[in-house]
């Protein structure tokens, strides 16, 4: 057999250049993977640290600082799996950067949870628990350490496998079987356990639904128009006041009436007279924005982009005050247990412990909620500007009607359920919609082009399809949340019932 040329054959140098190439990009990766564990595991321990030093001569100091340190792993899960839904729309629009998206989340989960988050909380999740058959102190704190714990390793793993899942959901499982693994089957509350689990049907299709609703008046009345600048100037003061209304309505009552009490007609009263000052200062400054714009998609995308950088820091905010007490609220009921020996379904969370749920949720954002920011944003359907606001606007819209209705909803699924209905919608609209039929043949004579996307099902795959692998493994972990939580904390509380009782 011939030898290759002499010009063919690798100098040895270089060769073992090239494996110390490698050696190091490899190295570099799985650094850049432990390194945000590696930083989370140091949080875990400044928050024990933390939780020590306003505990450490108290009765039951060990049990309250064990707990913290749950209470934050739970709090990091939160923050990478749910606040996600928060500003995912807008990162996959491009209306804001990943950074940017991460910082103004951070800085306003942070804010909603320490001026809203931490006066009452209701230490059972929505009660499903009866304090009066798990009535013993320790075996209380036990159950609710279980379910902390069951819920967060849950949300851990929800995460790693790209699934946006409701946090209210794994905790209210959690709580469930760590309560019947305690106490027995009566010791939960079925009714609230019924109406929840229909909340996982309600929350996605009623999001969907508003989404696709509120995007068929944008592509119908300013997309599909022969002239997009003058209908977006009539149209889009409108929509940003609905929006600017339903935030505040929704804000009202997730946030303010956190800390004081607020009826529904309050809350529709203060969003009603704030949409209305928005359309009125709206008006002027979408004028001002779109003069010298070309009559195309790409300049109404442009109007479009203030208001979702606007609802993604609402959502954050009205986020951290919401649901910062599912980290929180199990820690502060063991803490009430621990000091004063008593069970209670409500109770005042300590200062320190909503810093630990606000920090956790953050931290857990910034270190771990990229990955799931992308899935909703660009990975599910191809999101514009337009669609993100639809997905933003319908978030708040159907907190607001089933508050309204008295229904449990979770943010999560209406999130990502209004992405769903939106692609799903563009499937739809695309081969079904008159006007966009008419206007695609319209531009197409302008440019004298032949417009073929109707006849090629390859192009409109491509381009429209929703993934279905995405909506089935999401809709999988839904279906899956309560009864996983829930076996996980029953396994757990026995576990350290026979370990520590």
């Amino acid at each position: 057999m011939a030898k290759p040329p002499p010009t063919l054959v690798k100098p040895t140098l270089d060769k073992d250049l090239d494996k110390i190439a490698y050696a190091e990009a490899a190295a570099q990766q799985v650094w850049r993977g432990a390194l945000p564990v590696g930083i989370g595991l140091v949080f875990l321990i400044l928050a024990t640290l933390f939780a020590s030093f306003y505990v450490s001569n108290q009765p039951g100091a060990i049990v309250i600082i064990t707990a913290a340190a749950v209470g934050a792993y739970m709090a990091m899960n939160i923050g990478a799996n749910d606040v996600t839904n928060n500003v995912g729309a807008a990162v996959g629009a491009r209306a804001i950067s990943m950074p940017v998206a991460l910082m103004l989340a951070a800085v306003f989960e942070i804010a909603g949870a320490l001026i809203a988050g931490g006066d009452v909380i209701d230490t059972i999740s929505e009660g499903i628990l009866d304090p009066d058959i798990v009535s013993h102190p320790q075996v209380f704190s036990l159950a609710m350490m279980a379910a902390l714990l069951a819920s967060s390793l849950w949300l851990n793993f929800a995460t790693w496998t790209n699934s946006p899942v409701s946090t209210t959901h794994s905790i209210v499982g959690a709580v469930m079987g760590a309560g019947i693994a305690a106490a027995g089957l009566s010791s939960v509350n079925w009714s609230i356990m019924a109406s929840i689990t229909a909340s996982w049907m309600l929350s996605p299709l009623l999001g969907g639904a508003i989404a696709a609703l509120i995007l068929y008046f944008i592509k119908d009345f300013i997309v599909y128009r022969p002239d997009k600048i003058v209908a977006a100037r009539r149209w889009l003061p409108v929509l940003i006041a609905v929006m600017a209304g339903a935030f505040t309505s929704y804000l009202t009552m997730k946030g303010i009436g956190q800390v004081f009490e607020v009826g529904m007609t309050t809350a529709m009263l203060s969003g009603l007279g704030v949409g209305l000052l928005t359309w009125i200062g709206s008006v002027p400054l979408i004028r001002r924005q779109s003069e010298g714009l070309e009559n195309r998609n790409q300049s109404l995308r442009k109007l479009f982009r203030l208001p979702l950088v606007f609802s993604a820091a609402l959502l954050s905010f009205a986020h951290g005050a919401n649901d910062v007490a599912n980290a929180i609220g199990p820690l502060a009921a063991i803490v009430q247990a621990a000091r004063a020996e008593t069970v209670g379904t409500v109770v005042a969370a300590p200062t320190w412990v909503t810093i630990i749920g606000a920090l956790g949720i953050s931290a857990g954002l910034l270190l771990f909620g990229p990955k799931l920011i992308r899935l909703v944003g660009s990975q599910i359907t191809k999101l514009n500007p337009m669609r993100a606001f639809s997905v933003a606007l319908s978030a708040a819209v159907t907190v607001i009607i089933a508050s309204w209705f008295g229904l449990p909803v979770s943010s999560t699924h209406i999130a990502v359920g209004a992405v769903f209905g939106v692609g799903f919608f563009r499937e739809w609209y695309t081969r079904n919609s008159k006007r966009r039929i008419a206007y695609m043949r319209m531009k197409a004579d302008h440019w004298q082009i032949e417009d073929t996307r109707e006849r090629n099902p390859d192009e409109l795959r491509r381009r429209y399809l929703v993934r279905r692998s995405h909506f089935m493994t999401i809709v999988g972990a839904w279906i899956i949340t309560v009864p996983a939580s829930a076996a996980l904390a029953a396994f757990l509380y026995w576990a350290m019932y026979l370990l520590f009782l």
